[in-house]
């Protein structure tokens, strides 16, 4: 009677604990300074309504010459995966579809630049809309820290040295909406949350979504990806029988490291951009387009994000 027991309790012992919801995939390429900022906004310590069984972050060093340590990965959490690719392709849509790989998780999240802070919120709340809508794509708005977009911002100055004295007077750790106070919106989210947004730097979905997209389209060869990921966020946002969300209040924050395209001069941007769209056409066999998708608001209008959303108003209104 006793050694049935002693077998069943060392049976329990052994079982795997249950497999989190969703994986957070994010790609990182010579960030020693701007991805632990990021990865702390994912970790436990600083999303609300969520725990460390609840979902996974899989870290993924796309062939960096000066890579994080594992250990720089590990240390945010038990729920967080360093995968190290050598001889990497300067896009990052392998990455990408390698990370997701790597996990079993039903709901996936992508970060394609490991540069960009999260909202303390986030996560919880696409796990709320994942679970409460069919087919859900859902998006983040994009900002940029600093006093405008980085391709303008960058040219009066502005750097990472100012980027960190802004940074440090906020104490963003434990008041993480406050970022909201020292950035500008991205190009990509020109209405912030009362218009369409042209990409997601955090976009979430089912894996079953993921697999009947192909995952990352790994033909963009760029560097960078060229426009990877707004390739990926309309055919996302045009899957049929889906439901397009994006979510209210919550954001992602684009911190200066030298990226392909945010942190080029912007007299520059429209002959990278005409570059990217070529690269596009080669792949699609059409210069790229914007869904006309509408999206859907799912979440709490939170305090912070009030004086965005009367911007929006008066340009509507202009």
């Amino acid at each position: 009677m006793l050694s049935r027991f002693i077998q069943k309790l060392s049976k329990l012992r052994k079982r795997s604990p249950p497999a989190p919801l969703l994986a957070l995939v994010v790609i990182v390429f010579n960030m020693r300074r701007e991805a632990p900022r990021t990865l702390l906004t994912l970790s436990p310590a600083y999303q609300q309504g969520v725990n460390t069984g609840d979902y996974e972050v899989i870290v993924v060093e796309n062939g960096s010459p000066t890579p994080l340590m594992a250990e720089e990965v590990t240390q945010f959490g038990a729920n967080f995966r360093y995968l190290w690719i050598e001889n990497a392709s300067p896009s990052p849509a392998e990455a990408i579809n390698r990370g997701v790989a790597l996990s079993k998780a039903p709901f996936i999240g992508i970060i394609i630049d490991g540069a960009r802070m999260a909202t303390p919120g986030v996560v919880a709340l696409a796990l709320q809309a994942l679970q409460s809508f069919k087919r859900a794509v859902v998006g983040t708005v994009g900002f940029h820290l600093g006093p405008d977009v980085q391709m303008e911002s960058i040219g009066r100055g502005y750097n990472q040295e100012i980027e960190d004295e802004l940074l440090a007077g906020i104490d963003w750790r434990n008041h993480g909406y406050r970022l909201f106070e020292i950035s500008a919106l991205a190009g990509s989210s020109p209405t912030g949350w009362l218009g369409r947004i042209n990409e997601s730097n955090l976009i979430f979905l089912s894996r079953v979504l993921f697999n009947e997209l192909g995952g990352f389209d790994e033909r963009f060869s760029s560097p960078g990806g060229g426009i990877v990921n707004l390739d990926f966020y309309r055919r996302a946002c045009d899957l049929p029988n889906s439901t397009l969300i994006t979510l209210l209040s919550e954001a992602t924050f684009h911190q200066v490291h030298g990226g392909a395209m945010a942190n080029q001069p912007a007299s520059e941007l429209p002959q990278r951009l005409q570059a990217c769209n070529e690269e596009h056409r080669r792949i699609r066999g059409a210069y790229f387009e914007n869904s006309l998708q509408v999206p859907l608001l799912f979440g709490p209008i939170r305090p912070e994000i009030i004086p965005w959303l009367q911007k929006a108003l008066d340009l509507s209104k202009a």
